[in-house]
């Protein structure tokens, strides 16, 4: 099938990818850093995971798939949550605050990455605040960016970013950041959390790996092992090779149409 619409949408479509139309550009490097929960922060997971399952089950029998979504969405948004870090469930219950990729992401940034500038990719909110509690119990500077950041204070965080080297890192919200930043002042990027679609987690890689980009670039997805979140990257991957099939590459500039 997926051959059969290649054919009939390859007069239509010309594909030109950065490799062939940026070649100056340096690599790009990407991986994925697993980390595996400490005990704590499993036991939350699997308690969670159990109830949810158990509770979807009954929902959909009961209601049928199609009713059933919104719960399904809410209940997996939860769980992905988890992988973060238990803090970020609830305000007025306490299930905990230990986050692996915390602790993870704070030994790169002191201890692996040198002078480098960093991008770090969160789409919770939550978790970026996180995430600045630490960085600045560490006393290490850094930039901020989410959705309700003005138009004024996103500028001024990108050219304090971009022009002090004494920030080496910028935190973003996945969605608010995903586009329109021209930041080539970091050559490491980390995606705290995987997003359902690869297209949106590629954009905020280009953020610093674009026209202006003098340095190899080095891209992490962090992933919590024996969660939902390796069935994303599953999920993407399957995604990502069906998009592949269907809008090729052509190398050569001239179409004709007829």
């Amino acid at each position: 099938i997926a051959m059969e619409l290649n054919k009939m949408i390859n007069p239509f479509i010309l594909r030109r990818t950065k490799e062939l139309v940026a070649q100056e550009l340096p690599s790009k490097t990407e991986d994925v850093i697993y980390c595996q929960m400490e005990t704590e922060q499993r036991k939350v997971y699997d308690a969670f995971r159990n109830k949810i399952r158990n509770e979807l089950i009954g929902m959909i029998e009961e209601k049928g798939m199609e009713n059933s979504k919104l719960h399904i969405l809410q209940a997996l948004t939860k769980i992905r949550q988890i992988c973060d870090s238990p803090a970020l469930l609830s305000e007025e219950e306490d299930y905990g605050d230990q986050s692996v990729k915390i602790k993870e992401l704070l030994n790169l940034i002191q201890e692996k990455t040198g002078n480098h500038k960093i991008l770090v990719f969160s789409q919770f909110v939550g978790m970026l605040s996180l995430i600045r509690k630490e960085l600045d119990k560490n006393d290490i500077s850094y930039a901020y960016l989410d959705g309700q950041t003005t138009q004024k204070k996103r500028a001024a965080a990108v050219n304090q970013f971009q022009d002090d080297d004494q920030v080496r890192v910028f935190l973003i919200s996945l969605k608010a950041g995903g586009t329109g930043l021209n930041l080539t002042a970091a050559d490491y990027v980390y995606l705290v959390d995987p997003w359902w679609n690869p297209a949106v987690e590629n954009q905020a890689i280009d953020r610093c790996y674009r026209i202006g980009q003098n340095k190899k670039v080095i891209a992490y997805r962090m992933i919590c092992k024996d969660t939902i979140e390796e069935k994303i990257m599953n999920y993407k991957a399957r995604k990502q090779f069906v998009a592949d099939s269907i809008i090729t590459t052509d190398e050569n500039i001239m179409k004709q149409l007829t």
